[in-house]
């Protein structure tokens, strides 16, 4: 299966859902394998830049299996998680996991792209997006979708792997991502060219201060960039200037 363009382009959507119906079997173990597990202390950071907001609704959208709506639902405690994802495969996944452990009445799974959300505007007081806006196919509407639902002052939180800028962090992290990871994924998985296509989106990314460029021109302020593990993942908060 052909992976999806690089960087912003008319039908990504439609070949990202295609490749993460085709992963999904084998998303929750690859992503331990290839992050080592740090990727559950990426998310946890994540999640906790919010503990202050006391949010009752939050949106998890690229929620994928869930594991960030689930985190969220344990950590936060919030009256309500709802996780929005195009691929059907994943959501199923994730209901499952749901399922299991009792959650869903808490936690609720509904296919959508962040560009049109299938929710009202004012709906959420905080929205999390872990590793999904790179796959976004337009980017500033992406986050201007989000920002649609997010009331104002309400937070929107972005995890997102970005590229190492030191020596010699930048030089492992290009070695790994670009020769190891493809033939550790392409072994495990259905799809090699996912895992292609992965470090390829990063490196097209506009991480650290284009990103949040991108996010001010969405209509968010009090920005803020957070570097994690010598800059292979980054955070970022906003919050939604009043309309």
């Amino acid at each position: 299966m052909p992976k999806p363009a690089i960087g912003e382009a008319d039908g990504k959507a439609e070949d990202v859902e295609r490749m993460f119906d085709t992963i999904a079997p084998r998303y929750d173990l690859l992503n331990r394998i290839l992050s080592a597990g740090i990727d559950q202390y990426w998310r946890s950071r994540a999640i906790r830049l919010l503990s202050d907001e006391q949010p009752a609704r939050v949106l998890d959208v690229a929620t994928g299996t869930a594991d960030v709506a689930l985190k969220v639902e344990r950590l936060l405690h919030p009256r309500e998680v709802v996780g929005v994802d195009l691929s059907a495969e994943m959501l199923r996944y994730g209901r499952k996991k749901i399922r299991d452990l009792g959650l869903s009445p808490r936690i609720r799974l509904v296919q959508g792209d962040a560009a049109a959300l299938p929710f009202d505007d004012d709906t959420f007081d905080a929205v999390l997006v872990a590793f999904g806006v790179r796959n976004f196919e337009d980017l500033v509407a992406g986050l201007e979708g989000m920002g649609r639902v997010l009331r104002p002052g309400g937070a929107l939180v972005v995890l997102e792997f970005s590229r190492p800028r030191r020596f010699p962090v930048r030089e492992l992290y290009s070695l790994y991502s670009h020769y190891l990871l493809p033939r550790i994924g392409g072994a495990l998985s259905p799809d090699q060219s996912a895992y292609e296509y992965l470090p390829a989106s990063v490196a097209a990314f506009p991480d650290g201060p284009d990103f949040l460029e991108r996010m001010h021109t969405a209509g968010f302020t009090d920005l803020q960039w957070q570097p994690l593990t010598f800059g292979i993942a980054s955070l970022y908060k906003g919050r939604l200037a009043d309309r």
